[in-house]
Order: C-alpha cells, then sequence, then structure tokens
C-alpha cells in the first residue's frame, strides 16, 4: 500500500458546501447591476453552474491549462467562475475592472487567453479588445445550467488555478501564477485564523479579481458561510446591507473603513454589527487613530494583515489576542496597528538590509511566462547558509521582541492608493509619452482618505506649456484613473544620482516630514 496523498485543488471548498449545506443560500447576488442578477442562489445551485460552466468549455474546446479572462465588477457569476474554470483544470485570470483597453488588450495578449468575459458596463471601453471567444456577461452568457456535467478533470495540486496581474515596479503588469496548493492552503490558514464558521456572512467589499478577494471567498464557500456581493463601494451602502443581511466579516484597503467611519457619523441609530463584525484590512497601516474609532465608533474588530498577490496573499496577521483585553483602546490599537506575526506555516524574516523575506506554501509559482522576474523574486538569501528559496517582497520592515512585523518603506517605489498598487514608472511611462514631457517623477504624497495620492514632478520641454489639466487628462488616455497623476508639480530639475537615476526618496522627502514612514 502507498501512501495516500489526495490533491489540494479549490473543488474541495465548493464540493463540501453542495453536500453539507445544498439548500443555504450561497450567494446573495447584486441586485442593482447591469447584467441581470442572479439573486440568491443556493450551494446546490452555485455548484451546479460551476459544472455547467465548466461544460460550456468543453463545448467551446479549452483545453485543461488554458486561460479564461474576465473583467468584471463583484458578482455571483465572477464568484462562481472561480470554481467554473479553475475546478475544471483551466486557469482563470481575473482582471481588474479600472484598468482601460490599452492595459486589458496587453493582459489578454500576455496571458494569452482565449476567452474574455467583458461586464455590460465596460463593453463600450473594451470593444477594441480583441479575443477568439468574447463574451458580454449576463444571461446571455450563462452556460445553461441543466445539470451538464463536464469532462472530468485529474487533479493536480501544482497546477495553476488563477493568474493575477500586478502592477509592481514595471511598466507592465505580471503575471502572478497562484496554483491549486497555493490556493488552498492560504484559505485554510487564514480562514482558520479569522475563526470563518458556518454562521458567518460575508460582505464583498474587496473586489473579487484583487488576488481572488485574499483566498477568502474559498473559506466562506468551504465552511457553507453566505456571499453578499457589493458591487460598488459605498459606505453607507455597506452599513445598510450589515444591517439587512447580519454581516459579519468583510476586508478592504483602509480607504473602505474610512468610508464606513464617515458614514456612520451620519447614520440614524445604532451602528448595525456591532459587537459582531470583523473587518481585515490590507494594503497599507491604517493609522492608530482609525483603528480606534473602528472600535469606539463601530464597535468591530479590526484584523490587519499583510501579504502580496504574489503570497496568495497572507503572510502576517495581527489580531488582538487575550493579553492585550486589559489595555486602553489606544494602547490595543497602537499594538494593532503592526502587520502582525507570521500566519502559520509562514516564516518571515529581514534581510541584512532591512528587506522582508518569506517562506511558505502560500507564495506564488511564479511569474507568468517572465522567468527573469521570478528568478529575481524568489532565489536564496545572501545571509542564509542553507540555500533555501527565499521570496524577496521588496517591502522593508522591523521585527520587534514579540516577533511582529511592522512595514516601514516599500523598496520598489510603488504607490499605494486607496488599496490599489500603483508602479510609478508605468505613469512615468504614460506622462512622459506626452510631447511637452522632458522628465517626469511619479511619487506617493500621503493622503488621508486614500492613503497616498499619485503626484507627478514634472520638467517641460523649452517651448512647452502644456499644464497640469492638460497632462492629467493625456495620462487617462493611457491608463487606469486610480493610477493617473492627481496632483502635478512643475519643477526647473530633478534630484538625480551621479548615474543619473532618480533619487524618489529625496523627491518625496519634503511630504513625508511630519509622518513616522513612508507607507501611510
Amino acid at each position: 500500500m502507498g501512501a495516500m496523498k489526495v490533491a489540494l485543488t479549490v473543488n474541495d471548498f465548493l464540493r463540501r458546501a453542495e453536500d453539507v449545506y445544498p439548500n443555504r443560500t450561497a450567494i446573495i447576488d447584486e441586485p442593482d447591476q447591469p447584467a441581470e442578477s442572479w439573486g440568491s442562489i443556493t450551494y446546490a445551485e452555485m455548484a451546479s453552474k460551476a459544472r455547467a460552466q465548466a461544460a460550456a468549455l468543453d463545448t467551446l474546446r479549452i483545453g485543461v491549462g488554458e486561460r479564461v479572462a474576465i473583467v468584471s465588477h463583484n458578482s455571483a457569476r465572477l464568484l462562481t467562475a472561480l470554481f467554473g474554470v479553475s475546478g475544471s483544470g483551466r486557469v482563470l485570470v481575473p482582471v481588474n475592472f479600472r484598468l482601460v483597453a490599452e492595459e486589458v488588450k496587453y493582459i489578454v495578449q500576455h496571458s494569452g487567453a482565449r476567452v474574455l468575459m467583458v461586464d455590460p458596463e465596460l463593453q463600450e471601453a473594451m470593444a477594441e479588445v480583441t479575443c477568439e471567444h468574447k463574451f458580454v456577461i449576463g444571461s446571455g452568457s450563462d452556460a445553461p445550467a441543466d445539470h451538464a456535467q463536464p469532462a472530468a478533470w485529474l487533479a493536480d495540486e501544482d497546477a495553476t488555478a488563477t493568474i493575477n496581474y500586478t502592477s509592481g515596479t514595471t511598466a507592465r503588469p505580471k503575471g502572478v501564477q497562484l496554483t491549486h496548493r497555493n490556493i488552498w492552503l492560504n484559505a485554510t490558514v487564514f480562514g482558520w485564523q479569522l475563526g470563518i464558521n458556518d454562521r458567518d456572512v460575508y460582505l464583498h467589499t474587496l473586489p473579487q479579481f484583487h488576488c481572488n478577494g485574499w483566498g477568502m471567498l474559498y473559506a466562506i464557500t468551504g465552511m457553507g458561510a453566505q456571499h453578499v456581493i457589493l458591487r460598488k463601494v459605498d459606505g453607507a451602502e455597506i452599513l445598510r446591507r450589515v444591517e439587512r443581511h447580519g454581516v459579519t466579516v468583510m476586508c478592504g484597503a483602509p480607504a473602505v473603513a474610512n468610508m464606513i467611519l464617515d458614514a456612520a457619523a451620519h447614520w440614524d441609530g445604532p451602528i448595525p454589527g456591532s459587537g459582531r463584525v470583523r473587518i481585515v484590512c490590507a494594503g497599507a497601516p491604517p493609522p492608530t487613530k482609525t483603528i480606534e474609532r473602528i472600535e469606539t465608533e463601530l464597535g468591530w474588530e479590526l484584523i490587519q494583515i499583510y501579504g502580496l498577490t504574489e503570497t496568495t496573499p497572507l503572510l502576517t496577521m495581527n489580531r488582538s489576542r487575550a493579553e492585550h483585553d486589559k489595555l486602553s483602546v489606544s494602547e490595543r490599537a497602537a499594538k494593532l496597528s503592526r502587520a502582525g506575526v507570521a500566519a502559520l506555516g509562514v516564516e518571515v524574516r529581514l534581510s541584512p538590509d532591512g528587506e522582508i523575506l518569506a517562506r511558505g506554501n502560500h507564495v506564488m509559482e511564479g511569474y507568468w511566462t517572465n522567468q527573469e522576474a521570478t528568478d529575481d523574486a524568489i532565489h536564496a538569501a545572501a545571509d542564509d547558509p542553507s540555500g533555501v528559496d527565499w521570496f524577496h517582497t521588496g517591502d522593508g520592515g522591523t521585527i520587534d521582541d514579540e516577533h511582529y512585523l511592522t512595514i516601514s518603506d516599500r523598496k520598489k517605489d510603488v504607490i499605494v492608493t486607496g488599496g490599489e498598487n500603483v508602479s510609478s514608472i508605468e505613469v512615468e511611462d504614460a506622462v512622459f509619452s506626452h510631447p511637452g514631457v522632458a522628465e517626469v517623477a511619479v511619487i506617493g504624497v500621503p493622503d488621508e482618505k486614500w492613503g497616498e495620492l499619485v503626484m507627478a514632478l514634472v520638467v517641460r520641454t523649452p517651448a512647452s506649456n502644456v499644464t497640469d489639466i492638460e497632462l492629467i487628462a493625456h495620462a487617462k488616455t493611457k491608463l487606469a484613473g486610480y493610477k493617473c497623476p492627481k496632483r502635478i508639480e512643475f519643477r526647473e530639475s530633478l534630484a538625480r544620482t551621479t548615474t543619473g537615476k532618480l533619487q524618489k526618496f529625496k523627491l518625496r522627502e519634503p511630504y513625508w516630514v511630519d509622518h513616522e514612514r513612508q507607507v501611510n
């Protein structure tokens, strides 16, 4: 008898939900959307729809390992596709719906997707993006769910389940290959440390394309908990849904927490979810003041995590512990402002120059068709004689005596605005493509609402009198709105090193003097 080893695949999560909770409401779809809403569906129906989708891909002759791209706001359809596409051995490529056609075109071509599904609201914007099989998402593109049985897939946990494109430090987004094993272990560890159970109601405040909703989508499904789809983030609407559906858990960037706090200030009556909701934040450490307000004004529990798309994403978690119960609200908030301790099965340490390194089962397979970038990110650490590979995050931090990590800066000049990563290089490319620009440096400057604001420092060409309004409009033809500069300052020259490299830290300095660290 050989040892039994069963492949860990995303199918496990939906299979369990269908077996244990077939008649329970799985998803309450967004009622207000351009595609016909699915309304409420059960786990039996969700599983049947996922199988039907896999069978439809069989009919299109999309083979195992081939890519299916989907550009969509949060919806029951996208959530189901995470299982229908990946669960049949194909690779789902969930694309950021804020991107413009130029960017989506690149991702579709780079991933080699043979199928592209587009949100009806984006149909016009994506008109010029071509693909072998292109569908507008809606009842017309839904696979007929007449209990179709897809071809069996020989489950392989090391197969790529999704490719999630991320704006790193390069001008072009890189495709992060997450395997079934990456996703399975991230979801189970994250779900366990968050205490996900069958009584939870999860509100989709986090975009589902964002690292597959951080993997929370699988954890919630596996426990038979309920999904409430929210298409567009709005503070008051979040509070209304929490009240209407008995929401207990949600995830988002600090900007989302701020929107909820703003809405709560004008809310009539007791705050919904008080003493019941846990909100998971990542993307940038929320200010201590925000953490305090979540506990005192909302009565919600804030949990902070740190990770990257490349790490599926969970590396560390900070959840208030029994030892902190006796502390004052502000002392507790100060403890919670750290990124946290390594999650179960994850190792985190600092390189001699302060870069955060990580090892564990959540680290990606690699960047899609980009071996050079993969080798650059995953390799042995100079000071580790064992020679094992570490993932190099490009973030800087400190680790205290309690083993808690605090993020101090981003080495890679990535700007995090409203929880979205923006590559400064990509924005520089777009601004520089205007004929009136001689030099440009893009930096993140602190901003109360978004964490950081994208700002461009521009040196004009001698004959040019281009305005900030014209440059911003030009950038908007090349890039998603959230990546475009919100402020432009014109300069005579820009600080450079002797080798001609831009000294971003010097350019950033004057804007960050009153801030403790280079991340907001």
